[in-house]
């Protein structure tokens, strides 16, 4: 089962980079994981929702130019559902044993566009409070092993 993150905007804090790194080599034993950036749109801040929406709307074709129609897309979204990494596991083991291409999305500082979410087959909340989505990258990945480590039945820290 390959699995992509798409992530909007670039993996700037070092420190930050390096822990995805790790978790992305951590992986590797385990799935065919990538991450795909695309740039963000400049937030318009003050200026309105009319522009906001555009720049959403924008950054999320770019998002949608690099899914596929057999994907299974996954929105990261902090008003959807949250799970616990074991149920989360079971969620990543059934991809896995039907070998179904998932597709994770983090949206910019801006969140998704409709246009992602009518896409998205499934949503998910990793808390209710807001994460950079530059640490959100990082805590998605390390889940991810998380889940493999639970599946694959290898001991992994609570």
């Amino acid at each position: 089962m390959p699995i992509t993150i798409i992530a909007v905007g670039k993996q700037r804090e070092t420190g930050l980079r390096l822990a995805a790194d790790e978790y992305l080599k951590r992986l590797s034993r385990y799935c065919k994981i990538s991450v795909v950036e695309v740039s963000d749109e400049k937030d318009p801040g003050d200026q309105g929702g009319r522009l906001t929406a555009q720049a959403m709307q924008a950054e999320g074709e770019k998002i949608l130019g690099r899914v596929h129609p057999q994907d299974v897309v996954v929105a990261l979204c902090v008003d959807a559902q949250q799970t616990d990494s074991v149920l989360f596991s079971g969620r990543i083991k059934n991809w896995h044993d039907t070998a179904a291409p998932v597709v994770f999305v983090i949206g910019g500082s801006m969140g998704l566009g409709d246009n992602v979410m009518k896409r998205a087959n499934e949503t998910m909340s990793m808390s209710n409070m807001t994460f950079p989505h530059q640490l959100a990258r990082v805590m998605l990945l390390e889940q991810i092993y998380r889940a493999y480590k639970i599946f694959a039945g290898e001991r992994y820290h609570k």
